[in-house]
């Protein structure tokens, strides 16, 4: 079952690269007591995603903190040492979006944001979405209704918010 507006986040350990090494990462901690916008890309590096939907949230960063947003979170269904490379690549990080790996996909499939599309060879990875969550339950969802990100866009959120 897909998650919707009123619903709480499944608990979810997702993975970043830290200074240190590999670090875990509870989605509720990040979520408790705050105001979060969490974003989903199918893959890092593909293009939409890179073109696209990572620069509005870049671009539009100032915008949602105007708006009381604490963070704003990208989570790819991509190993950690693929995010970290595609944070470089993009300045996510220097922007001040965290992006966190789903490595094995089960926060994506505890939404009910599964995909596979076998001819691009995509198994198992995320819907392209972006959602407000306030103390860990989600208050705004704007699943993607096409192959594009005009729903789950920054700019969409935004206007939604």
């Amino acid at each position: 079952m897909t998650i919707s507006v009123g619903d709480h986040l499944p608990e979810a350990v997702l993975s970043l690269m830290g200074d240190e090494g590999p670090e875990t990462v509870s989605l509720s901690d990040k979520t408790k007591g705050r105001k979060v916008v969490i974003f989903a890309v199918p893959a890092a590096f593909s293009t939409t995603c890179q073109t696209a939907h990572m620069p509005g949230f870049i671009r539009t960063k100032d915008q949602f903190t105007a708006k009381g947003v604490d963070e704003i979170i990208c989570v790819a269904v991509n190993d950690l040492f693929v995010v970290k490379e595609w944070d470089k690549v993009t300045g996510a990080g220097e922007a001040g979006i965290t992006l966190l790996a789903d490595a094995d996909g089960s926060f994506t499939k505890a939404i009910g944001m599964e995909f596979d599309v076998p001819t691009l060879g995509f198994f198992s990875r995320s819907k392209r979405y972006a959602m407000l969550v306030e103390d860990g339950v989600v208050t705004l969802f704007q699943p993607e209704q096409t192959r594009g990100c005009e729903t789950s866009s920054a700019e969409a959120l935004l206007a939604a918010m």
